[in-house]
């Protein structure tokens, strides 16, 4: 048996499954910040209804109360844009994900089919070299070579 011949794409191989891991590594943070933003939308918007105004105050009072209010009302849309964005960004970065697992399990067929390529050349190879030995001691055995009895030589590729 010689020397195994390398995977050339061994290195890709490589850069495929570190990509993988990257891409995985975001996504889980991607998740946990959208779920934090949305986490941090409901804790505004349940805080929401604190600020509504009541009993009689002065027009001045509740004049504050109700910019003091729309501001929280613009604080809650904001943070639910946010969180919105955030569960997107979360989804793009799961499907680069899904991509980059596809591209290493593809690299990783090859790979194996290699390696079976690989293991079905050794296993003619020693058929070959097994039926050189068989062949030989029948000649030896008989005193003939195959040629002399009329059969034909084995082709070898």
């Amino acid at each position: 048996m010689g020397k195994r011949a390398a995977f050339r794409l061994a290195p890709v191989l490589r850069v495929r499954q570190a990509a993988e891991r990257a891409a995985s590594l975001a996504h889980v943070e991607a998740e946990g910040a959208a779920r934090a933003a949305q986490r941090r939308a409901e804790e505004l918007a349940g805080e929401l209804p604190t600020r509504a105004v009541t009993g009689s105050h002065s027009a001045q009072s509740f004049l504050a109360a109700m910019v003091a209010s729309q501001a929280a009302a613009a604080d809650v849309s904001a943070a639910r844009s946010t969180a919105q964005a955030s569960a997107e960004h979360a989804e793009l970065l799961r499907a680069r994900w899904t991509a980059a697992a596809q591209e290493t399990k593809a690299m990783e067929k090859l790979r194996d089919r290699h390696e079976l390529a690989l293991r079905h050349a050794e296993d003619a190879a020693e058929t070959r070299s097994v039926d050189d030995l068989v062949t030989g001691r029948y000649s030896a055995r008989t005193g003939s070579d195959p040629q002399e009895r009329g059969e034909e030589e084995a082709w070898r590729g």
